[in-house]
């Protein structure tokens, strides 16, 4: 097999065999994208690992997310193509900083980012995800939060709940593909040329660059936006394979990359060779261990409860 195609028609045919679905996030490559079974936001894709009909999950996106659909199907084969798609931010938030914090403000809330590893999702009372932030925690109805890993995005929530006060853990994690954008000044002079356009922008993206956007929003939401949208071009600030994704699925439309280099490099470490590989040989399995997943597991379902 030595073409795209060939390789995707290999993957779909040992998916049938194997009866393994593809869970595939936003930000995969193009080719990765055709052959899923799902794509989408973080949000998307957990509610998918939650109702899953298949004996095998291949998840084709970062650590974290393989984890999360590890700890809601225990009973099915749980397989990331490549192990060293970890995810920057997610490793910024160590379990000694998580617990460091828990114990200088005991009985405060513990509030995260499902971009986090499972051993800090056991330790917190309810995930949340960018499409849902600020639903799960109006409804969390609290004065104080521990929130992380991502200060930017607690920026994002404190500009919709201006009367809660957000401890950052850690001090101030971010995003290595959304700092890319910096302050949107690229975007603005997109903007200038494009006046009639949305730039809409992730909420990992820095306040600056936040501020100066039309619309702040998750993957998912950026997706149906531009689908319903009157609208007929618009300037996207998030990771490149969204774009890929919006341009093939919302014909008719024009989507302009605030900035084309901002690609995560961990996401492209899932490729169609090596998710090829792993429906044929099966691994390389995500398993968290049953005393964490029990513990995890909670955080999660409770967000998935709230976000109905």
């Amino acid at each position: 097999m030595s073409t795209n195609k060939e390789i995707s028609t290999q993957i779909n045919k040992l998916k049938k065999e194997k009866d393994a679905v593809l869970l595939v996030h936003n930000y995969q490559v193009s080719e990765i994208q055709q052959v899923a079974d799902f794509i989408g936001d973080s949000l998307e894709l957990s509610r998918k690992a939650q109702n899953i009909d298949a004996k095998m999950i291949i998840f084709c996106g970062v650590d974290f997310m393989a984890e999360t659909a590890s700890i809601l199907n225990p009973g099915k084969k749980v397989i990331i193509p490549n192990p060293a798609a970890k995810c920057p931010m997610a490793a910024q938030l160590s379990l000694k900083t998580l617990l460091k914090a828990k114990e200088q403000n005991p009985n405060v809330p513990v509030v995260l980012y499902v971009n986090t590893l499972a051993e800090s999702k056991a330790e917190c009372d309810v995930t949340f995800t960018s499409a849902n932030a600020i639903q799960i925690i109006q409804k969390l109805n609290e004065k104080k939060i521990i929130f992380g890993p991502d200060w930017n995005l607690g920026y994002y929530v404190k500009k919709h709940i201006p009367d809660i006060e957000i401890i950052p853990v850690p001090a101030h994690g971010f995003c290595n593909t959304h700092r890319l954008f910096k302050n949107g000044d690229e975007a603005m002079e997109l903007k200038k040329k494009y006046p009639e356009a949305d730039l809409i922008v992730h909420p990992e993206c820095e306040p600056g660059f936040q501020d100066r956007a039309d619309y702040v929003l998750s993957t998912g939401r950026m997706y149906r936006h531009c689908k319903e949208s009157p609208k007929k071009i618009f300037i996207i600030g998030t990771e490149i394979g969204m774009i890929d994704r919006m341009r093939r699925e919302i014909p008719g439309k024009t989507f302009i990359p605030a900035n084309p280099n901002a690609e995560c490099p961990t996401m492209k470490r899932i490729t169609l060779k090596n998710t090829y590989e792993a429906l044929l040989n099966e691994g390389p399995i995500v398993k968290v261990p049953e005393e964490i997943r029990l513990k995890a597991i909670k955080p999660i379902e409770r967000m998935l409860q709230m976000s109905k």
